[in-house]
């Protein structure tokens, strides 16, 4: 039974086999790609119950597009990643449609409550002040805290992308959190 770190040629023969309808091949790519596709749902959708679904969605085309996979283009952990980044993305934006429309239907609304139409006005003032506290950081505390609150990553991973010691990591998103409260306090 494949593992969790299969290599590479063993994984893009798997998924090979399993375009060819072999549901053993296929259980043994589940099994190797099922936590990565859920842990990257879940640092894009920041909920876990969404990022199961995803994983099941994404785990089930794979299963009915096996085919497709493509080895000279990259490893069959790539391509399933990339159709699970894209789903997890398709969900966020279908999400965020969603509350879109409540928003206009509600200011749309003949019978519109007034303390809804002030408490969407505050939360979209809200949102600008925070994107322009965030832009006076110094970079070197702003790029860390946009990678963790805006894309979803850990310390441990803005970490690894910007290279830098986590400890530093940590001191430069404490600061940046602490500038970012006074400036939002003073703009209150």
């Amino acid at each position: 039974m494949p593992h969790a770190h299969e290599p590479k040629d063993e994984l893009d023969t798997l998924l090979r086999r399993a375009a060819d309808g072999d549901r053993d091949a296929f259980a043994g790519v589940y099994d190797a790609l099922a936590q990565p596709v859920t842990g990257l749902a879940c640092r894009i959708l920041r909920d876990s119950g969404q990022a199961q679904e995803v994983t099941q969605d994404v785990m089930i085309e794979v299963w009915r597009t096996a085919d497709r996979f493509r080895p000279d283009l990259g490893s069959a952990k790539a391509w399933v990643l990339t159709l699970a980044h894209r789903r997890a993305v398709d969900r966020v934006r279908s999400v965020q449609a969603s509350k879109d429309r409540e928003v206009r239907a509600g200011m749309l609304s003949a019978d519109r409550d007034f303390d809804q139409v002030a408490e969407t006005v505050e939360g979209l003032d809200e949102r600008r002040r925070v994107h322009r506290c965030l832009a006076a950081l110094a970079r070197l505390q702003r790029v860390p805290l946009v990678l963790a609150y805006y894309q979803g990553m850990t310390c441990a991973e803005v970490a690894r992308s910007l290279s830098t010691p986590e400890g530093t990591v940590k001191s430069r998103m404490r600061k940046g959190l602490e500038q970012l409260r006074a400036c939002l306090e003073a703009g209150s």
